[in-house]
């Protein structure tokens, strides 16, 4: 198997496991890191809908997590 396959495996498998987290930070950070995971195999496959798409989710989700974190501070 080519490490570009074990790429997308990889992103599903974090993808997938951010379902059993109870804390809503720790979803987005796993939601955020298998975006990133899929813009890079999407890159490497050369599929810009893979990329955007996972762009946004990863913005959102960051987005969301620093928003969260400035909630909890003030």
């Amino acid at each position: 198997m080519m490490n570009l396959e074990w790429l997308g495996y990889a992103a599903t498998a974090v993808f997938a496991s951010s379902y059993f987290l109870k804390s809503p930070r720790a979803l987005r950070k796993v939601q955020a890191l298998a975006a990133l995971l899929w813009i890079g195999y999407g890159v490497m496959i050369r599929a810009t809908p893979v990329i955007v798409a996972n762009a946004v989710v990863m913005a959102i989700a960051v987005s969301s997590l620093f928003a969260s974190r400035r909630q909890a501070e003030g």
